[in-house]
This record gives structure tokens, sequence and C-alpha cells, in this order.
């Protein structure tokens, strides 16, 4: 079973300065205190057609699993830090940012895909950007879990990933506020 959500959210901010801060939003610890690190493994730049694409590299704190699964997240090479692959491809030009994250860790527990994008509203694109991030979590199937135990974990999951997109997308209008205020002042 495969456990998905899309959601979306109007960020009250142009394009520019919504993907400038969501690039910036790993940067607060204290919101995000589930990321433990960032390292941005490479990075490829297009000037003249306006085109970036980079692979990061994200480290964070697993969700807490139930006290069935911890033994054999154990056993399966899972530990206190999950690794995640995060491709971003940005084109200026036609002011599109996509951003696809895959778990590198875990994986022969939980797979978990998330897809998000960043586009102009259609009604008012130069002052709002809407964010798209659907999310696909599935657990492995494994003969010692059931398939009761591993919808559980699945939901788990999800509501995990649910709280930190929340956190996330809070940090990035925090960000935005602030670059907003930073702008009329100079």
């Amino acid at each position: 079973m495969v456990v998905s959500y899309t959601q979306e959210h109007v960020y009250l901010h142009p394009w520019h300065r919504v993907t400038a801060a969501a690039w910036r939003k790993f940067t607060d610890p204290a919101a995000l205190s589930h990321i433990l690190d960032v390292q941005t493994l490479s990075r490829d730049v297009d000037p003249r057609a306006g085109r970036l694409h980079a692979v990061r590299a994200i480290a964070g704190r697993p969700p807490p699993l139930p006290l069935l699964l911890r033994g054999l997240a154990a056993t399966a090479g899972a530990g206190d830090v999950v690794l995640c692959v995060e491709r971003t491809s940005v084109d200026a030009a036609a002011r599109a940012m996509r951003v696809v994250s895959r778990n590198a860790t875990f994986r022969r527990l939980v797979d978990v895909e998330e897809r998000c994008s960043y586009a102009p509203h259609p009604e008012r694109p130069d002052e709002w950007t809407v964010f798209t991030q659907e999310t696909s979590i599935r657990c492995a199937p494994l003969a010692a879990v059931s398939a009761t135990v591993a919808e559980m974990v699945e939901r788990r999951c999800a509501e995990s990933f649910a709280q930190n997109a929340a956190r996330g997308q809070e940090v990035v209008e925090r960000i935005c506020d602030g670059l907003a205020l930073a702008f009329h002042r100079d």
C-alpha cells in the first residue's frame, strides 16, 4: 500500500522571493529541528538559458517508529539519521522551480518521494507564488511486518511529513517577510 498526499499553498510573495527563501529554509535550525545538515553535492548553472540544476544531501532525524519496528530497523541497517537526496531544477526564464527528494537510507523499510514545484500564481503572477507538494510513502513488503503494521508506519510517516511540511512553509513565509523588509529598506 502507498500513502500519498498532495497539498497546495499560496505564498503572497513573488516567485523570485519565494524561491530564494526556499533555498534558505534549512538555515533555521530552531524551526526545522529535525534537519541536522545540508550539503550541496553538485551544481550546474547555464547562465545563457537561466537554468540551475543542483543536488543536495540532507541529513535529518527519522520519524519515530513503533516499538515493533525499532528492532527491525536496526537489523535493516537504519540508524539514528536518515539521509535524503534532493534534486532541484530552476528555470528562471520560465519562473519554474521543481524539487524532487527521496530518502537514501531506510529504503528497505520505507520509501519516500516528495515532489515540489513553485510557480507564479495564475491570477497574480507577479505578486503570488503557488507551491505544490506531492508526497508518496510506501512501506517495503517485509515478511516480518504485517500489512496492518505497514499501513500504520505509512500513516505515521505521512503525519510526520505533513507536520514538517507545515513548519517548512512557516519558515519560507518568515524568510520571505524578511527579504521583503530588506528590499523595502534599500
